[in-house]
């Protein structure tokens, strides 16, 4: 026995197992201000006894927060960057700019940093001699990039703030007020830029799975939260959609107050969309919640917000898949538009409408879309069938190769795995593929040595999806990391992992339904496994990053000599019938 343990120790080293509290957002936090923090509402009429030992609101906000100083100008959020952060003004005013919104150039806008080409020759005798090394170098992945002007924040600093915005609407937002919690909680970009408005602005940084946890237990904040939903981000959503950006502000406040907020599915869906894909694809989909149900008198429209609805329709003695339709697409609007201009035709809806996964939708009754919605558009096409019309021929006249719409079964596949989530999804054409592995070689001499993807995934016809992260629309996979390790890129939005902040629970892992990302047991440089104090091997979560750090894109696409494989974004139809028809 002794002989074994001595050998076990010989290729291993122990060290200290990554816990919740390891890697707090500001290390430097002191207990002055932790008790400020606590004294400040919302905290200080929050009960204590409401939170669990193990996850208790001083630990909360000692490992989830940061207290950012900032001055008159400087950049807070942008809009359509993706963060993780929401904030609470502690001290001053900060504004958020709603239209028309900053030159891009002004806010700091820059393209991600990229190897050069010196760097990616070195890739060829710098990578790790043993696999899956690690370094704990890498920081704590911040809400802003860095900003070559304001050092201390790391945010752009607008020089004569006043008069770049004297021609833009604002909102101030002022002591106790929260905002970024939206786009922090639904892995959405942010809908608006915002700028400290004073000499000096104290604000809280919440990580959004502090804020979660907050949330989870505080059922006042989680009210505040819905609320603040309802009058900023709804109003924004309604104010860019065509059918009434031409209100006045009364008219939204009015229209906010008659629309309906209505969830369908499970928020975080991966979980029991997994359980039922192993009882084949009629329980997957007698488990999506009906919205709308084909031949119903239609008493208003749907606007999607998040996530994604399947749209079908009678076919035989079951139905068929017609399209997936996901955030900023319209349902509804169809059937009384056609009313209006003939009344004697019944409003009764087309198609059946069904939840796939998580979504948000927004309904607007008919009396309100009669008194809001720009009728001029009536008279046109707009906004378009929620059915491509060439999704509407027999499926025995449609050929997704001859360029036309995907046939029946495709669309059925795409449905019943969820597909349609992708934007950056690895499909290979199997007739192409000559089973080379350039792309897998490609893609491990990119990522020191470890391929991020598995040449391997559900198939129909010619057609692979293959085990590759796909970048999400909705990325689960970030729903409940302990450390917000996983995360989006500032710039392009991809999903990514910080190897230096995930401790390898394995929930993202868990809550992906595409199998894309792996937990591995690390290395020391010198090659020898690492483990905790129990001999247990310390494990980090790895996946495809779409080489963000390579400025000629996806190695695995680009090294491919038969031109098999594409990166394709599967929420989108008309791109992979536009690959599939190519010579």
């Amino acid at each position: 026995m002794a002989e074994s343990h001595t050998s076990l120790a010989s290729i291993t080293r122990q060290t200290a197992r990554p816990g919740r509290w390891d890697d707090p957002l500001d290390p430097e936090m002191s207990d002055a201000t932790l008790d400020m923090l606590m004294a400040t509402e919302p905290f200080a009429s929050m009960d204590e006894r409401a939170f669990p030992a193990g996850t208790p609101l001083r630990g909360i906000l000692r490992a989830d927060t940061a207290v950012r100083e900032y001055a008159a100008g400087e950049i807070i959020l942008r809009k359509d960057d993706y963060g993780t952060s929401a904030y609470l003004v502690l001290e001053g005013e900060v504004d958020v700019i709603l239209r028309p919104q900053i030159d891009p150039q002004l806010l700091g806008r820059a393209p991600s940093v990229k190897k050069s080409f010196f760097a990616r020759v070195a890739q060829l005798w710098n990578n790790h001699p043993e696999p899956e090394g690690w370094s704990k170098k890498s920081p704590r992945a911040k809400d802003n990039p860095n900003a070559s002007i304001n050092r201390k924040s790391g945010s752009v600093y607008l020089q004569d703030y006043p008069q770049i915005v004297s021609d833009s609407k604002t909102v101030a937002l002022k002591k106790g007020q929260l905002f970024g919690e939206i786009s922090a909680l639904s892995r959405m970009p942010r809908t608006a830029t915002v700028v400290a408005s004073t000499k000096r602005t104290l604000l809280l940084e919440f990580s959004w799975e502090g804020l979660r946890d907050i949330m989870r237990y505080d059922s006042a904040l989680k009210k505040q939260i819905d609320q603040i939903y309802r009058e900023n981000s709804l109003k924004n959503f309604l104010r860019h959609h065509p059918l009434f950006s031409h209100l006045e502000e009364s008219g939204y406040v009015q229209l906010c107050q008659e629309a309906q907020l209505e969830n369908y599915g499970e928020y975080n869906w991966s979980g029991s969309y997994l359980k039922l894909a192993k009882d084949g694809e009629q329980a997957i989909s007698a488990n999506e919640p009906v919205i709308v149900r084909e031949g119903e008198y239609s008493n208003g429209i749907y606007l999607i917000s998040a996530g994604f609805c399947r749209v079908s329709q009678k076919y035989g003695n079951g139905e068929r898949t017609l399209n997936y339709i996901g955030a900023g697409s319209a349902f509804g609007y169809e059937e009384i538009a056609n009313h209006w201009k003939n009344p004697r035709q019944e409003a009764q809806s087309l198609y059946t409408l069904r939840s796939l996964g998580y979504a948000h939708l927004i309904f607007i009754p008919t009396p309100s879309l009669e008194k809001f919605a720009n009728r001029a558009l009536v008279e046109t096409d707009f906004p378009a069938s929620p059915v491509p019309e060439n999704m509407l021929e027999p499926a025995d006249a449609r050929s997704a190769e001859d360029g036309g719409a995907p046939s029946s079964s495709l669309m059925e596949f795409m449905a019943e795995h969820r597909f349609f989530n992708g934007t950056k999804s690895m499909v290979i054409d199997m007739d192409r593929c000559t089973r080379c592995d350039d792309c897998v070689r490609a893609c491990a001499s990119t990522h020191d040595g470890n391929p991020r993807f598995l040449r391997h995934g559900p198939m129909i016809d010619n057609l692979m999806i293959a085990n590759a992260c796909m970048h999400c629309i909705d990325p689960v996979c970030m729903i409940g990391c302990p450390t917000g390790a996983i995360h989006r890129t500032s710039f392009g939005g991809e999903v990514v992992i910080n190897p230096a902040t995930c401790i390898g629970c394995g929930t993202c892992a868990a809550n992906c339904p595409y199998d894309s990302i792996r937990m591995v047991e690390v290395r020391s440089s010198d090659g020898e496994f690492l483990v905790d104090e129990e001999f247990q091997p310390i494990l980090k979560a790895t996946k495809c990053d779409l080489c963000v750090e390579q400025t000629s894109g996806p190695a695995c696409q680009n090294a491919c000599p038969h031109d098999a494989l594409s990166r394709t974004d599967l929420s989108h139809v008309t791109s992979l019938t536009q690959w599939l028809k190519r010579k």
